[in-house]
């Protein structure tokens, strides 16, 4: 009996060669985020080199800028602390990646809403 669960197994990695291709995991666990903060951090969590994407505390600042931003702050044990803004409001977001600064800032700038939009006069 054993033996033929052996030679299941071993029939099934070599038909299984090719690699499979998995996205990082968006954590919702908050009920509260910033507009738009969530489509494009699933978007960002779709690439493979991401693990994990959290976002954490939503506060209020003195800022008024009116697009969402997100910035590269502070880098941690398993990847880097970001914050969004848009208007008068900030939101830590956490995310688990290997990646270096100057790739996680193009995956950043690939994925953000304003990056898709056509610019005035094109």
């Amino acid at each position: 009996m054993k033996c033929l669960i052996l030679e299941k197994l071993k029939a099934i990695k070599k038909s299984d060669t090719k690699p499979l291709k998995t996205m990082g995991r968006l954590v919702q666990n908050h009920s509260t985020h910033i507009e738009g903060l969530i489509k494009w951090l699933k978007k960002m969590a779709s690439r493979n080199e991401i693990k994990t994407v959290t976002p954490g505390s939503l506060s209020k600042t003195n800022g008024r800028g009116e697009k969402l931003v997100l910035k590269i702050t502070v880098k941690t044990n398993e990847g880097y602390k970001l914050l969004a803004r848009k208007g008068k409001l900030v939101q830590e977001v956490f995310l688990v990646t290997t990646l270096d600064e100057s790739e996680i800032k193009e995956i950043i700038e690939a994925t953000s809403p304003k990056s898709c939009r056509k610019k005035k006069g094109s």
